[in-house]
């Protein structure tokens, strides 16, 4: 008789799915990654004795670990149904619980591995990380069994949504239970966030397109593998990552393959890749490394996202940036793990946030790099710890963390913007009752940093006088987080009529192909003028500077600007 003890969330959620079943066929349950999916489906089988069950995943790591997990919990018999392994299924001996890979499932043709199983054959289906289950292959699966109308299906994932849009709706009736990333930390089952963006030269990310919903890997592929990029996040990761056990994505083997062999030549021995034709034993091997940490850096492309437990890492370095807040989040949860023993002694969350601040795993940190991103709204850990916070408050904080030069919890970071978003609206109510003052909002305690160059000179706008300007309109959401995250102003420090003119100004300039804000700062500096100034001409301009060591290179000069511009060189 297993004496495993859930945590109060995973009773709850146990709970949670048993009154969704009296109404529906078919419940989802989401978990952080390292709150205990497993656990949770372990001991719903438990509950389900004495019906039998399937539990079905699409990777060898997520079914072993289902196996030992659930005999755990249980301590009921669980074989594996998966290519040379087959499941006792006779008249004489029926284990109480198959795990399952979908592809082994699926597989036979017209006489598919799953009809050795009747539907009747299952009173409880799960299905680890969920997300997948729009597919095909898992569509055709769960038809077939849940054609017994008795069984119940319950899904479990960290990441419930999908950058292609797929609706989980689709193939589940309900939601029982919803655990947030930023509620587990605050609970103290889950390790402080930091973040830490890093700026590389050369990294461009605004040509890249756009394929069901995340950047086209093949484009993304070619920016990461450039040479330069590539000894930029590397250097980047040697330095952060300092002796801690680190997790490099990746877009390509290629690129894992460029990181590991830089990254050892920086340090001999520090780094090992594997990617999805890493000899299956060669990967266990290599795994094993990181987990008893003989290997500090996992360099891998599409590997570890999902069933790779490793407590022992501590920074998860994105190099491999993404649309995907699902993806994001399965790479982001791979360092979310405290250490081992540190938070199921605890009672309460206070003590377990304690716990964590006393071990020698005290937060986990991921590194961004950041280059020009054009259009690309790119996840980064506001985006999973967010929660209920507004898009102002999500902009805000990202804005806060692309400034810093150190990493920054970021849920302390969110908080502080939650609380100045907060004091805005309250100024901005006080000044609505003052008639004088009801203009304009002052927020208390808002730091930015000046321009040096004005932004209405740089576009060639002429603003408005403040007085003149007795609109009482008020920006929405999404123009004052073009503000902040396009053209780098505060919008509390404008009227409604001037932060109009340099949003169309900006939309002008962007359809126009004209220089940027970024651009004109620069050029401004050696005295040019860039209100008409092309993009591509900016481009050039400053090219031909910086070859000359930021210096105006001979016969270059704000004045022959004109002249230049029709010839088809700058002389160097």
């Amino acid at each position: 008789m297993s004496t495993f003890t859930l945590r109060d969330y995973q009773a709850a959620a146990a709970d949670a799915v048993e009154e969704k079943w009296k109404k529906h066929q078919s419940t989802l349950c989401v978990l952080p990654t390292g709150c205990g999916k497993t656990v949770l489906f372990a001991e719903i089988i438990r509950r389900r004795q004495p019906g039998r069950a399937l539990v079905i995943a699409h990777r060898e790591e997520l079914i072993v670990q289902a196996v030992k997990k659930i005999e755990a919990v249980t301590g009921l018999e669980a074989e594996v149904e998966m290519a040379e392994q087959v499941a006792s299924n006779s008249l004489f001996h029926k284990t109480p619980v198959v795990v399952a890979s979908i592809q082994t499932l699926v597989s036979g043709g017209n006489r598919r591995r799953m009809e050795r199983f009747r539907p009747e054959d299952f009173d409880t289906i799960v299905v680890d990380e969920f997300h997948h289950a729009t597919a095909a292959s898992y569509r055709a699966v769960l038809e077939y069994f849940l054609r017994n109308e008795k069984a119940k299906l319950l899904g479990v994932t960290a990441t419930p949504d999908r950058a292609d849009q797929a609706a989980l709706g689709l193939v589940c009736e309900s939601v029982a239970f919803d655990y947030e990333v930023r509620a587990a930390i605050d609970d103290g089952w889950l390790v402080p966030v930091e973040q830490q963006m890093v700026t590389i030269d050369g990294l461009d990310y605004s040509q890249i397109h756009t394929t069901a919903g995340d950047l086209n890997s093949a484009e993304l592929a070619s920016v990461m593998e450039q040479e330069r990029v590539m000894h930029g996040t590397c250097a980047a990761t040697i330095e952060i990552a300092g002796s801690r056990q680190t997790i490099l994505f990746t877009s390509s083997v290629k690129q894992a393959e460029m990181a590991c062999n830089i990254l050892n030549r920086h340090r001999a021995g520090i780094a090992q890749f594997v990617c999805g034709a890493t000899d299956r034993e060669e990967r266990r091997k290599i795994m094993r490394r990181v987990l008893d940490g003989s290997t500090q850096i996992l360099c891998n492309v599409g590997v570890a996202t999902e069933g790779f437990d490793a407590p022992g890492v501590e920074v998860i370095v994105m190099g491999r940036p993404t649309k995907s807040r699902a993806l994001y989040a399965q790479m982001a949860g791979r360092a979310t793990r405290p250490l081992p023993g540190v938070v199921d002694g605890p009672a309460t969350p206070a003590e377990r946030r304690a716990a964590i601040a006393a071990s020698a795993k005290k937060a986990c940190l991921l590194v961004d790099f950041v280059g020009n991103s054009g259009r690309h709204k790119l996840m980064t850990a506001t985006d999973i710890l967010g929660g209920d916070y507004s898009e102002e408050v999500k902009d805000l904080a990202l804005l806060a963390l692309h400034k810093a030069k150190a990493p920054r919890n970021v849920c302390d970071v969110l908080a502080e913007k939650e609380q100045l978003v907060a004091q805005r609206k309250e100024e901005a109510e006080r000044r609505r009752r003052e008639e004088e003052e009801r203009r304009r909002r002052l927020v208390v305690g808002a730091r930015f940093t000046a321009r040096k160059v004005d932004p209405f000179d740089a576009f060639d706008v002429q603003p408005v006088l403040e007085e003149s300007d007795r609109s009482g309109k008020e920006l929405s959401p999404k123009q004052r987080a073009l503000l902040i995250n396009k053209i780098g102003i505060d919008p509390d420090t404008l009227s409604y009529a001037n932060a109009r003119k340099l949003i169309d100004a900006q939309f002008y300039r962007w359809n126009n192909h004209l220089c940027s804000l970024k651009q004109a700062t620069v050029l401004k500096r050696y005295g040019f003028e860039t209100g008409s100034m092309s993009f591509d001409r900016a481009a050039q301009l400053i090219t031909a500077i910086q070859a000359n060591h930021w210096k105006l290179p001979p016969g270059l000069s704000p004045i022959t600007q004109d002249h230049c511009e029709n010839s088809t060189s700058i002389r160097q």
